[in-house]
């Protein structure tokens, strides 16, 4: 039983054009975080009093609930 018609063509290999490299750029940390936005420079934080925010990075950060400093 034949199942094609007839069999496919095969192809010339040495008349494809040889596959571009690509060139691999590193980069280094800095210019990774420049290129990101620059650092991130704020944290999250958790109260006594249960409230929950996001604030700049700090030794001294407020809640901005209740006002009671944040240990560092």
């Amino acid at each position: 039983m034949q199942l094609a018609p007839h069999l496919p063509v095969r192809l010339d290999l040495s008349l494809r054009r040889p596959a571009r490299r690509r060139t691999i750029v590193h980069r280094s940390t800095n210019e990774q975080a420049r290129r990101a936005g620059g650092p991130q420079d704020r944290a999250f934080y958790t109260c006594a009093c249960g409230y929950a925010f996001t604030a700049a990075v700090s030794t001294s950060v407020g809640c901005p609930h209740c006002g009671t400093s944040q240990a560092w």
